[in-house]
């Protein structure tokens, strides 16, 4: 090994002494450069190297051979200012030190390659340093990738895009994509960038004749234009015209000759999509999204015959994904897609959220499912939030209130059809909400509470806060009635629901019955109940720790402290209540609060009798001991630390 690496370093020599002669490192540089070098060569030729070696080596050499660069420019302008002659300038030539860096990074990724070579993100990697620094063998490259990895789309769609973008190859990119989808048949992509390819070819042949001034016009379909042309003539009866009479123009050959050359290039390119659509059907017969994507590119692009294809196009997609409700979501959102309300007239956003409805409703009909009515709401919750502008809907007004009545009809009809869910349930109730209708929302609460979704512990949730919210909307003080018939809810909810699952509400009903010790003193019995059933840990939400700080705010430290020792009584206390009680003890003794720093260090060495392994629980405890104790204790703490964790002893650092 070390033969060979000697052997490796020595081939550097005429590349150093060029750097060294040349001003551009000196020899100091250039021994600490054979240093690093032969760290990477040693980390190579292990029987075992590491990808991240090969890598580490890479960025070296790179970063040095961005310096050399950097170096040789600025050496080049002191040159200039000196005003050196002619024959000085020969040092500016390239010599061997300008191809070493290079060459020695390709000779690299040629090893990493060898070695991994399975690695396809190492393999592009190594091409697009080729491609970037174009040193000849991206073809040899490409190649060696291909022939190790013919399955791999990617690698396909890349060679031909070099071909074509890179030597403007058409002829090799079209022979590498046709070469691809033999290996590759069922790649969506391939397909899809093999029609991109050759409609940009054929855009780009046409524009070279407008150039010439022999065309006019281009294959990119202006979508504005278009759907703003569709809706007029689909709404004619609203235009009148300004002349009662038509005008008859005699046709101009020479406009006519022009029509013909451009029917040409769209003849052509609706032959290339046809051919194309006809094999990607036939190779992926079950792919909506390749059906999709086809029809995308379609409609940006003005081709001869584009609405006889496109008519195709829709009929077999519905022939063969009627059934599917993504299929339905697809076609309404071509009617129209919220997202793009903004770039449109409000006449054409009506009419074509109009006609984005109706599929929605055939979808109903032929799909009658839960993922349509959850596509149906969406696309509704969509076109109302984004007539808005806003997330607030409370406020709507003008023609796009017309759509919440659709909304509410959707989430009946979903309920009627048995697709109703918990999901669709809540955000039935929230749409009230956002609408600030709260009675509306706790009836619809109560029903499905108590007919649909009586083991919904979510809805019940929910139904518990918006009787929180009613009963405190106003501001005059909620009647004794009324506290007792949302402590009764409030029971019955939290007794089932898990504390983590109920934050919320338990955090609700403390801020209510806060001024309240009877419903409160009852929610603390409930809360004790619930944690140890749940073995007494709530390290997702301490509710202990939550009830701690009320009690305190409301009672101060001596209450305060009398419940959290109810709480660490119980069987196996979270951890989330420890340090939360350690944090209050520990701000009481930093401002002279009495018995502050003993009672946490008695919860410190109560906690660590259950969690002994927590590190962040020793270094805290030592921490403590070097701000408020002695040398003495924190010396003590730290080394108890290190007999107990072991190989984490490392963690803790005595501070001397």
């Amino acid at each position: 090994m070390a033969d060979v690496v000697q052997y490796r370093l020595e081939r550097m020599v005429n590349e150093l002494d060029d750097l060294e002669r040349r001003g551009l490192f000196s020899r100091r540089e250039i021994a600490e450069i054979v240093k690093q070098r032969r760290k990477f060569e040693y980390r190579l030729k292990r029987p075992s190297p590491l990808k991240q070696d090969y890598l580490a080596y890479i960025d070296y050499e790179t970063q040095l051979d961005s310096l050399r660069r950097l170096r040789k420019k600025s050496v080049a302008r002191e040159l200039k200012k000196q005003g050196v002659d002619d024959k000085n300038k020969t040092k500016r030539k390239k010599s061997v030190s300008d191809y070493a860096g290079l060459v020695r990074i390709v000779e690299i990724y040629r090893l990493a390659v060898m070695r991994y070579k399975g690695d396809i993100d190492l393999w592009f990697r190594y091409l697009e340093f080729c491609k970037q620094r174009r040193n000849g063998r991206m073809k040899k490259v490409l190649a060696q990738a291909i022939r190790f990895h013919p399955k791999v789309p990617g690698l396909w769609i890349y060679a031909a895009a070099w071909e074509f973008d890179h030597n403007l190859n058409v002829a090799a990119a079209r022979a590498l994509m046709q070469s691809g989808l033999r290996v590759c048949p069922t790649s969506e992509d391939l397909w899809i960038e093999y029609l991109r390819m050759e409609l940009t070819y054929l855009n780009k042949l046409k524009a070279r004749k407008v150039a010439l001034g022999e065309d006019e016009g281009t294959l990119i379909r202006d979508q504005k234009v278009t759907e703003e042309k569709q809706w007029r003539e689909e709404n004619e009866d609203l235009f009148m015209s300004l002349n009662d009479q038509k005008e008859n123009k005699e046709p101009n050959p020479e406009s006519k000759e022009t029509t013909e050359k451009v029917d040409l290039f769209r003849e052509q390119g609706f032959n290339i999509l046809r051919t194309i659509y006809a094999g990607a059907i036939e190779a992926l017969p079950s792919s909506l999204d390749l059906r999709r994507r086809i029809f995308e590119i379609l409609e940006a692009v003005d081709l001869a015959h584009s609405e006889e294809m496109r008519e195709q196009i829709l009929s077999e997609m519905k022939r063969d994904f009627s059934t599917e409700p993504e299929y339905w979501d697809w076609l309404a959102r071509l009617e129209f897609d919220p997202e793009s309300a903004e770039e449109m007239s409000e006449e054409l956003v009506l009419s074509r959220t109009q006609k984005a409805v109706q599929v929605f409703e055939e979808a109903l009909k032929v799909v009658p499912s839960v993922r349509v009515v959850n596509f149906y709401t969406k696309f509704l919750m969509g076109v109302i939030v984004s007539s808005k502008g806003e997330k607030e809907i409370s406020g709507l007004s003008g023609p796009f209130t017309t759509f919440i009545p659709n909304l509410f009809e959707v989430f009946e009809k979903a309920e009627t059809m048995g697709c109703i869910t918990e999901d669709l349930a809540c955000q039935h109730i929230s749409f009230y909400l956002q609408l600030g209708r709260l009675d509306e929302a706790r009836k619809l609460a109560e029903k499905l509470c108590h007919e649909i979704f009586s083991y919904s512990i979510r809805l019940w949730l929910l139904k518990a806060s918006l009787e929180i919210r009613q009963i405190t909307r106003g501001s005059v003080s909620p009647s004794k009635a009324d506290l007792q018939s949302i402590y009764g809810l409030i029971k019955d909810v939290l007794t089932k629901a898990h504390v983590s699952k109920a934050e919320s509400l338990w955090l609700m009903a403390f801020k209510l019955f806060s001024n309240q010790k009877e419903y409160f003193d009852k929610l603390v019995e409930i809360a004790i109940v619930s944690l140890a059933k749940d073995g007494g840990s709530d390290d997702g939400f301490s509710l202990s720790a939550a009830i701690v700080n009320f009690v305190f705010q409301e009672d101060g430290i001596r209450k305060a402290r009398d419940m959290y020792k109810r709480f660490l009584a119980l069987p196996r206390p979270g951890l989330a209540i420890y340090r939360n009680c350690i944090e209050l003890e520990t701000n009481l003794a930093s401002v002279g609060g009495k018995d502050g720093l003993a009672n946490a260090r008695k919860l410190y060495e109560s906690a660590l009798t259950t969690y002994s392994q927590n590190v962040s629980l020793w270094q805290n405890y030592y921490g403590l001991e070097t701000k408020m104790g002695t040398s003495e204790t924190a010396s003590a703490v730290y080394w108890r630390a290190r007999k107990i964790l072991k190989d984490a002893a490392a963690l803790i650092t005595p501070d001397m």
